[in-house]
């Protein structure tokens, strides 16, 4: 649980992810789209990735990958993020963490 807080406060917006996940894909071009300079951080290449994919679980996550963290706060997996941005929320959650180009 210490390294995926350690992970969650070094950058604004952080994703735990699995380099074969096509949620986690859909989650990462959205930030990409938005112009978000996202931390992703992939749990199998990790060699500590399994626990934290229990420490996240523990954290309140209904599925281990994709797990999004704004502002060093749990904001959810796929359904989570996606909700929040087709009601407008997440534009305001992210503001502070787009580039512009």
């Amino acid at each position: 649980m210490e390294k995926v807080m350690r992970l969650t406060s070094e950058k604004g917006v952080v994703m735990f992810s699995k380099s074969s996940c096509c949620m986690c894909y859909a989650v990462k071009i959205l930030f990409h789209e938005l112009q978000v300079n996202i931390l992703v951080h992939e749990l199998d290449q990790d060699p500590e990735g399994r626990d934290m994919e229990r420490a996240l679980m523990r954290m309140g996550c209904n599925t281990p990958v994709p797990a999004v963290f704004i502002g060093g706060k749990l904001v959810g997996s796929t359904n989570e993020v996606m909700s929040l941005h087709l009601n407008g929320a997440l534009a305001q959650l992210i503001r502070p963490y787009q580039f512009m180009s």
